[in-house]
């Protein structure tokens, strides 16, 4: 099983990587696996997980509890649509504070979120039941 999970995780960043390379263009979300978000919001850092097909979604990775290279750190602008994704390999629900939006990811399950950036600051998105932050959201005016 464990074999599996690291074929499809070594796929999804092949994946990523010709999807990068084949597009190329800027985005308006930022999308993060792992590095601190690109200098300015909305445009991808070039190390960032991206699966085919989402390019203008993040997703964070949860394994073992804790999130998969740290904290996530989302930039968006106020106005703009707040997307991204959370997968888990445990049943967890995933809070995000300040918005007070919550759902429910199923083991090694996929929630997405998707709401506007109607509150300017800096908001944690974390594992309720752990306790554990998994993503930093930041709105700018």
């Amino acid at each position: 099983m464990r074999d599996v999970r690291k074929l499809i995780l070594a796929l999804l960043f092949v994946a990523a990587a010709i999807a990068l390379s084949a597009c190329g263009s800027s985005d308006s979300t930022t999308t993060n696996g792992g590095a601190q978000a690109g200098a300015e919001g909305g445009k991808p850092a070039p190390e960032a997980e991206n699966p085919a097909g989402a390019d203008d979604v993040s997703t964070i990775v949860v394994k073992n509890g804790e999130p998969v290279g740290g904290v996530q750190e989302l930039e968006y602008s106020a106005g703009e649509q707040i997307r991204f994704r959370v997968t888990s390999d445990a049943a967890e629900e995933i809070h995000v504070h300040g918005y007070d939006i919550a759902k429910d990811v199923p083991a090694g399950g996929t929630v997405e979120f998707d709401f506007p950036a109607e509150l300017e600051g800096i908001y944690e998105a974390e594992l309720e039941e752990l306790g554990v932050q998994i993503a930093e959201l930041r709105i700018n005016p």
